[in-house]
């Protein structure tokens, strides 16, 4: 968990360096590099270093370094065809995109260079070998700001200057790792594999597509529907409300493997304890956000970006969403019903791009915010649905969670954050509002954890 933190984390910390680097034009030009990053990289690599790589490890436990090699090797096939495909006809890509030919070219580097990580990053968290990987991610991502904050003020154009820092490091941190896995497992071409993963992972592209574009699509039309300088405000405040997509992505990816376990083993009733505890910890870190938004803003950028406060309450709401659905999709995934997962992820990304439309013509940028969260939230809710569709047909009917206790998590979290969010006018308010609770919370907290405990046996039992 704290080496998924530091990947991400040590990035995130040098941002106020960068957002005094580059001008808000700039800044919102990079993040909207890294928006279409996201979209291209589906496409690229049918994102096989996720889900299908990480199930099969645990499906293909006897022939993991083979299954690991050949997933390696059709990713690098992929990027090889989509780079031909791109430099035959660059002027056209490159119009389309509004991108430079040195950033595509960047671009389809750090695909590869990524999912060649994250093939091996996975390996390594379901086989519990944390020691590689920490040091390796740590160097990474010390590394990366440190040769980004030399090229940026070293060039004229900062916004490749800054592209190619993250290129030059990946390139010399992750490319080794390629040759280490296919070394280990021999095999460039199995057709077997070839054809598990590619039946697998394209049915999930428009999952994979919606998620994306619920990720990156609102910075994309406030560029094109307001301006650069607007989408480089709201990318602040949507890069600060992320951090703590940090702690999702960490307990995800620590809890994934167990999860998977229990699903195999038929012991879905011991999933809700962890799950409930992740919960209420992503709900905590997301409210510490909320009340600390106005001054991370300041201390993240200077005054230019002050509006950006405004946008963080919705984002990180909707950081607990992003968490809630992938706890209830890992059924969906296991025993690949992969229609009811893209159903759910196109809906909340069509409906992303309608409400954006909508509100940000009427109401400005700031709307983003909103329609985010009400999309993850319906996104959510169609994702528990499915799951226990998968429940009922595959798991003899046991549901793993009580509605009851995720609602009651959801709506007061939800409460209390639209709570603070009111205060940020009156900081000694916000402040005694956090300090009241928190001192509430130390002298009722043998009540709390009986009522919790109460409440986790109920269901156990149930």
């Amino acid at each position: 968990m704290i080496c998924s933190f530091l990947q991400k984390g040590i990035s995130t910390v040098t941002t106020p360096v960068f957002t005094r680097l580059l001008s808000t034009t700039e800044y919102g030009q990079y993040n909207v590099f890294n928006s279409w990053m996201g979209i291209i990289s589906i496409f690229v690599t049918l994102n096989l270093c996720y889900g299908v790589y990480a199930q099969g490890l645990v499906k293909f436990d006897q022939e993991k370094n083979i299954y690991t090699s050949s997933l390696q090797g059709l990713t690098l096939v992929l990027v090889f065809a989509w780079t031909i495909i791109y430099i035959v006809c660059h002027d056209f890509w490159d119009m389309l995109f509004n991108l430079s030919t040195v950033q595509m070219l960047a671009m389809l580097v750090m695909i590869w260079t990524t999912a060649v990580f994250n093939f091996w990053a996975a390996e390594q968290r379901v086989l519990f070998r944390y020691k590689a990987l920490v040091a390796l991610t740590v160097g990474v991502s010390l590394a990366k700001p440190i040769v980004g904050i030399i090229l940026v003020i070293l060039a004229e154009d900062k916004v490749t200057a800054r592209i190619l820092g993250l290129v030059l490091v990946e390139l010399i941190g992750y490319a080794a790792l390629f040759f280490i896995q296919m070394h280990r497992g021999k095999k460039f071409f199995s057709r077997k594999f070839w054809k598990y993963a590619l039946g697998f992972n394209i049915p999930l592209i428009p999952h994979y597509l919606s998620q994306s574009v619920l990720n990156s699509a609102d910075r994309i039309m406030i560029k094109n529907m307001i301006g650069a300088g607007e989408a480089g405000i709201y990318s602040l405040a949507y890069s600060i409300s992320l951090i703590m997509t940090l702690f999702n992505t960490a307990l995800m990816n620590t809890i994934s493997p167990w999860i998977y376990q229990k699903i195999k083993a038929k012991r879905i009733k011991e999933i809700s304890s962890a799950a409930y505890a992740t919960l209420i910890a992503i709900a905590g870190v997301n409210l510490l956000l909320i009340v600390l938004a106005p001054e991370a803003v300041r201390v993240f950028a200077p005054a230019s970006y002050g509006e950006a406060i405004y946008v963080i309450p919705p984002v990180a709401m909707s950081v607990f969403f992003m968490y809630g659905y992938d706890l209830f999709a890992k059924f969906a995934f296991y025993y690949e019903k992969t229609r009811f997962i893209m159903a759910a992820s196109m809906a909340g990304a069509v409906l992303n791009i309608v409400l954006n439309q909508i509100f940000i013509s009427e109401y400005g940028y700031r709307a983003a915010g909103y329609t985010t969260l009400a999309c993850y939230m319906i996104y959510c809710v169609c994702h528990y649905l499915f799951m226990n569709k998968v429940c009922d047909r595959f798991c003899d009917g046991i549901r793993p969670y009580d509605i009851k206790i995720i609602s009651g998590i959801t709506i007061l979290f939800l409460g209390t954050g639209f709570i603070l969010m009111l205060t940020y006018d009156h900081i000694y308010i916000r402040y005694g509002i956090v300090v009241a609770a928190c001192m509430g919370i130390f002298c009722k907290r043998k009540e709390i954890v009986t009522i919790i405990r109460e409440k986790m046996d109920i269901h156990k039992t149930g």
